[in-house]
């Protein structure tokens, strides 16, 4: 950090004139203001080197680079967004990521935080908040570890840029498992769901997304074009958020899914019937954008996916979260547990970078499984058959 000396200024009071030493500091906006600190009357001082004297004396020029290196927490994580996120950033960042970051700053992290000290706030405080967070505010734990997550990274920059020494994140402790389990349905409990979709563009919607287990924002962004119908797969190479094409959400999602001649025989089923099928047109469009953009996912949801579900026997709760990505659970479930697919092929269907996410978080324990399994063992034990009529 750069040395302020400060610089001697003459300024009219009630008591008279007196001589003040100036001084710019960064405001937790990242503007730089000015601020004095008062030496004595101008006739006690009537030469420089006598104010600059007194200055050392009161320990002034200190306290001042003191104040100009201690800085807010609210510079600290304004400067992270625009270091960060900017020209300087050596891994680009998505749009969808960008909006959640500064989301997460500005609406959680600056109101707790931003009026303090950077340097003064203490880990335990730290991992308080975060802790209430999920007791008062209900917040999952996996998301409060992101937030926690990002608040290291903006002191993590700050020690990159030398505006902070420590980093009191590093300390803090949080959970990563989620409490939430995912509501998983059947294949025939699928199909029924398809029965109650009587429209062609929702029918496929709901079909291509149980067959191929893609996200909401990657399905909306498919275009003709990316049906690869020769080669048998599907191109994932964008997702569509915030009204345009964007970023997958991360490398090992951008590749490819199959596309079995079946799926393959409805969707062009479906494109024989749309009004948009161009190659450069949305497979799934809005008609009521006509075909400017897809449709909404959340939409479709809640006006017929959740209430085809119902029909279906589906048991949804309400507040219960149930929308397209339940197929994506759905169809990593019953490959593993039920076709007894290997994992890292469904690992590669579902474009998960860890095999780790696709068996602990989208496969669940399947009752059927595990019984049979007790079974085979009692039987080898040779006591299952002499009790069971």
């Amino acid at each position: 950090m750069s040395y302020q000396r400060g610089s001697l200024k003459k300024v009219k009071r009630r008591e008279g004139e007196i001589l003040v030493l100036r001084y710019r500091v960064t405001n937790s906006d990242g503007r730089r203001v000015e601020n004095v600190m008062p030496i004595g009357l101008v006739r006690q001082f009537p030469k420089d080197k006598d104010a600059w004297r007194e200055a050392d004396r009161l320990g002034l020029s200190g306290r001042i680079n003191d104040a100009h290196a201690r800085v807010s927490f609210h510079f600290l994580a304004e400067h992270y967004l625009k270091a960060d996120f900017g020209v300087d950033a050596v891994r680009p960042k998505s749009v969808n990521t960008t909006s959640h970051v500064e989301h997460v700053v500005r609406a959680y992290l600056v109101p707790r935080f931003g009026d303090e000290i950077a340097e003064d706030i203490k880990p335990f405080d730290i991992q308080k908040w975060l802790k209430s967070l999920h007791e008062s505010n209900g917040l999952a734990w996996p998301t409060i570890s992101k937030m926690r997550g990002i608040m290291r990274r903006i002191y993590k920059i700050g020690i990159l840029h030398e505006h902070v020494a420590k980093n009191p994140v590093l300390h803090v402790e949080t959970r990563s498992k989620s409490d939430y389990k995912a509501i998983v349905i059947t294949p025939a409990q699928t199909l029924a769901i398809l029965k109650a979709l009587p429209s062609p563009l929702h029918f496929t919607l709901v079909l291509t997304c149980a067959a191929t287990a893609l996200r909401a924002s990657e399905i909306l962004a498919l275009r003709w074009s990316d049906l690869l119908w020769n080669e048998g797969r599907i191109r994932i190479s964008k997702r569509w958020a915030k009204g345009k094409d964007g970023d997958t959400k991360t490398e090992a999602s951008d590749g490819y899914v199959p596309l079995h001649p079946t799926l393959a025989a409805h969707l062009r089923s479906w494109r024989e019937q749309s009004l948009y099928s161009k190659d450069t047109d949305f497979v799934f469009p809005s008609l009521r954008a006509r075909g400017r953009g897809p449709l909404s996912a959340s939409v479709f949801v809640a006006d017929h996916l959740r209430p085809a579900a119902r029909k279906a026997g589906v048991p949804i709760e309400d507040g219960q979260r149930f929308g397209l990505h339940n197929l994506r659970h759905s169809l990593s479930n019953w490959m593993v547990n039920k076709a007894k697919v290997e994992p890292k092929t469904v690992q590669g269907i579902l474009r998960h970078a860890k095999i780790q996410t696709t068996l602990d978080l989208y496969t669940q324990e399947d009752r059927d499984e595990t019984l049979a399994a007790q079974g085979e063992y009692l039987t080898a034990l040779g006591v299952a058959t002499q009790l069971v009529q």
